[in-house]
């Protein structure tokens, strides 16, 4: 469901379901936003758990954490509300209930055999598209690099998309994670493997966070524009399943496993130099989305898929995100290491419009260090 105000429906459709224990998988900041959600289920005699210690990219062992508490309460529904991290982890701890497999075992691409659990999903930012997606993401420590689990039985049984439980994000944070959405759509819709029907949603994704972002940025009261926000990267996430990213979200992995950069930031920083790299393989493809940001057509598929890279620097200035590694304390020694480990992540790099090699990519992070 989609729409201001339908976190009402999603308490009445728990309700329906008559479980004993629901669990909540939030941060904080995000359970103050449904706590009439919480009210309401109590009052139906709904016993509910809360898990309320994620943060901003969860690691394997803080999974682990979580996933020992919620298997000693073993709820029927799992819900989770908050952004991308929040949600993933729900996802998570909701496929492995009553499961004889364990997290280790199911990074990568369908290695999940099944959930028995009901999931239900509410983002709180205009972001990661988790809601909707067969993905979630984990920190491994140990590797110092995210890894995926993608799969059907991740995809949630209901979304609940509310722009109105946006309204609390800072302007940082809207724009980042907005960033991330966009790169879903462009990434989706410039791919190897992109498909017809999942162009629809990428080419509308693009339109409406392109002519949104910055207005939410600077008013993160103009629900319209946390509407349109909501609507795009929900979007976004639709293109996850069948299509999926490629080269900016490769790249962006290591920048938050090794430096903590936050994955919205780290996308949108990589994802005009990725582009530069890119427009020679799809310039036709890179021209529609020049003209879905609001891009003047030239005579050129090339030059039109230029300007649509400035305008996205000009998005980005205008969001106040850095555009420089450098800007983030991060050394220049790192940059081979980084170009080594992003390499790895092949599920993403095969859909790239264009081969790329390490030196490519060492290339792509020096110019965006500069």
């Amino acid at each position: 469901m989609f729409g201001r105000g339908c976190l009402q429906d999603c308490a009445a459709d728990i309700i329906e379901q008559a479980p004993r224990t629901v669990l909540l998988v939030t941060g904080r900041s995000s359970y103050e936003l449904v706590r009439p959600l919480v009210a309401v289920l109590e009052s139906a005699g709904i016993a509910i758990k809360i898990q309320s210690g994620v943060r901003n990219e969860p690691t394997v062992d803080q999974f682990h954490s979580f996933f020992a508490e919620a298997a000693m309460q073993m709820p029927e529904v799992v819900v989770g509300v908050g952004g991308g991290s929040a949600l993933d982890v729900a996802k998570l701890i909701a496929a492995l209930l009553d499961s004889d497999q364990q997290i280790s075992e199911i990074f990568g691409v369908d290695r999940l055999h099944a959930r028995r659990t009901r999931l239900v999903c509410m983002p709180t930012t205009a972001g990661t598209g988790s809601e909707v997606s067969p993905n979630a993401v984990l920190l491994d420590t140990a590797d110092s690099l995210k890894k995926g689990v993608v799969s059907r039985h991740l995809v949630p049984d209901a979304a609940y998309v509310d722009p109105c439980l946006t309204t609390t994000v800072p302007p940082a944070v809207t724009a980042a994670t907005g960033m991330d959405a966009l790169t879903h759509c462009i990434e989706a819709y410039a791919n190897r493997f992109a498909h017809p029907a999942v162009d629809l949603y990428a080419l509308a994704g693009i339109k409406l966070i392109g002519r949104h972002l910055c207005r939410v940025v600077q008013n993160g009261d103009d629900l319209d524009a946390r509407e349109g926000m909501a609507l795009g990267s929900m979007y976004g996430g639709l293109c996850l399943g069948p299509v999926n990213t490629a080269a900016v979200h490769a790249l962006s992995y290591p920048l938050g496993g090794e430096f903590h950069i936050a994955h919205g930031l780290a996308n949108a920083i990589l994802l005009p130099h990725v582009l530069e790299f890119n427009l020679p393989a799809m310039p036709e493809r890179y021209a529609e989305v020049a003209k879905a940001l609001g891009v003047v057509e030239d005579t050129h598929h090339s030059e039109t898929a230029r300007r649509g890279v400035e305008a996205i620097k000009t998005m980005m200035a205008q969001c106040r995100l850095s555009s420089s590694l450098r800007d983030l304390g991060i050394p220049e020694s790192a940059i081979p290491g980084l170009a080594a480990s992003g390499m790895t992540i092949s599920r993403l790099l095969k859909n790239n419009p264009r081969e790329m090699t390490t030196s490519d990519a060492e290339t792509i992070y020096w110019n965006a260090y500069r």
